[in-house]
């Protein structure tokens, strides 16, 4: 299938390239539909393939223990999974599962790495990405360490809805507990608070954002840090 200019502009990484270099950057991709909770990689396998979401978004999410997880991290259209190959390191570090169902571009490893040896411009969007994702991981570790859930669930809905580009969208308390690293009643705690302040709908799974702005001074303000990393970072 074709993917169109329009389709491009949905990743902000891939619209950033000069016009040339999208085109072949394009012209290797496939369009392709990702499940809720598909499982898109596991820590020590090979990176088989470079994910460019578009309407998708995919959480990072690292394993502890062998019995428990914490996301550390979520790709939407302004990002890429499989960033490491830039490296030259083709064995995934992390988990990831989409959290949003979607569409998203896919180009084998193979023919990524290729594409990365012909087009400077996009091994230097890249890069840059890469000092982006080191940076809001570090956040990310600060904040789970020291912000309380109600914050950090804020946080976490604030970034998801910038990735759905919609008010309303799916998360499973369970799924939650998984993705901040508390246990179930932690979050039930949370989701609660934040619904008895008017600032979210929660019913049965289904995620609405009633008030934007005061969900924002909800959160901790790892989340202005991080879309801060990001415009400092792509520029």
């Amino acid at each position: 299938m074709p993917i169109t200019q329009a389709a491009a502009a949905a990743n902000r990484l891939i619209e950033a390239l000069p016009r040339k270099d999208r085109r072949h950057i394009l012209a290797a991709c496939e369009p392709v539909e990702l499940a809720f909770a598909e499982v898109l990689a596991e820590p020590g396998e090979r990176i088989r393939h470079v994910f460019f979401p578009t309407t998708s978004y995919i959480s990072l999410v690292t394993p502890i223990d062998g019995c428990a997880s914490l996301e550390v991290g979520l790709v939407g259209d302004e990002g890429m999974l499989g960033i490491s190959l830039i490296l030259g390191v083709d064995i995934s570090p992390l988990s990831a599962l989409v959290q949003g169902e979607g569409l998203a571009l896919r180009i084998e490893a193979t023919s990524f790495r290729r594409e990365l040896g012909l087009s400077p411009a996009l091994h230097g969007v890249l890069k840059r990405y890469l000092h982006v994702v080191m940076g809001q991981l570090a956040q990310s570790s600060a904040c789970t360490r020291f912000h309380v859930v109600e914050a950090r669930l804020a946080r976490c809905l604030l970034m998801t809805q910038d990735r759905a580009h919609a008010d309303a969208f799916h998360g499973t308390h369970a799924f939650l507990a998984s993705m901040l690293g508390v246990r179930r009643v932690g979050v039930t705690k949370a989701a609660t608070s934040l619904q008895n302040r008017k600032l979210i709908s929660y019913t049965r799974g289904n995620i609405t954002i009633l008030d934007r702005g005061g969900l924002e001074a909800a959160a901790c303000g790892c989340y202005e840090a991080d879309n801060a990393t990001y415009a400092r970072g792509m520029g």
